[in-house]
């Protein structure tokens, strides 16, 4: 009995560990604005953790990010209530982000743990340059 008691136990363990393994392969990581006053904006990360998702009852009007020098890393006009960032357009490191919605501003952070990779435009499949002649097409007459 206390055997099995230890191998339920273990199994338990390794499940847990399996979990906090699995979080570290996530490319950000969001700390959110707790306020009353921001529960109309919500925001979050998609499943990849690759792209920031928000989302509000009231048109978002802009968003910006401010870096550690105070300056803007990006400005944003969205004009809508639901707006995709993918966050491979920001270098890794703390990101402040301010959503303006009139007269509001939301504050929330979002830290890129490591770089995330961004697609590759398709490559040409022949570097070889084929020029191609006019075709001369004979030229009739009805006489």
């Amino acid at each position: 009995m206390k055997n099995l008691i230890r191998i339920f136990l273990l199994v338990i363990l390794i499940f847990l560990l399996s979990f906090t393994l699995q979080a570290q392969e996530h490319y950000a990581k969001l700390e959110k604005n707790k306020n009353i006053q921001a529960k109309g904006l919500i925001h979050k990360l998609n499943e990849t953790r690759d792209t920031l998702i928000l989302r509000s009852d009231t048109k978002i009007n802009y968003l910006y990010a401010i870096n550690k020098d105070y300056g803007r890393d990006f400005d944003v006009y969205i004009d809508t209530t639901h707006y995709r960032l993918p966050l491979n357009k920001l270098p890794q490191g703390k990101h402040v982000l301010v959503a303006v919605q009139s007269p509001k501003r939301i504050v929330f952070v979002v830290r890129i743990l490591k770089d995330i990779p961004r697609e590759k435009p398709l490559q040409i499949e022949s570097d070889e340059v084929v020029a191609i002649e006019p075709r001369v097409l004979p030229i009739s007459s009805n006489n």
